[in-house]
């Protein structure tokens, strides 16, 4: 697959086990690739900052910034 084609997910959850099963689920598909995965609001912020993915698959209610308060 060209990398123009791919779609790069982050994946921000505050359970770990959620995390893991979205990321493992995403694995599998050829045009995705899982580019990090973070537990808390602050940590998606310097994640997406730093690996800028095309999407981000966010939990939106996480202790340290949830998305709901913001």
């Amino acid at each position: 697959m060209d990398d123009q084609n791919v779609i790069k997910v982050l994946i921000v959850d505050d359970h770990h086990v959620v995390r893991e099963g979205i990321s493992a689920i995403l694995k599998i598909v050829e045009d995705i690739e899982v580019l990090g995965e973070a537990k808390d609001g602050q940590e998606a912020i310097e994640q997406a900052r730093a690996l800028l993915p095309d999407v981000v698959l966010i939990d939106i209610s996480m202790p340290i910034m949830n998305v709901a308060c913001n």
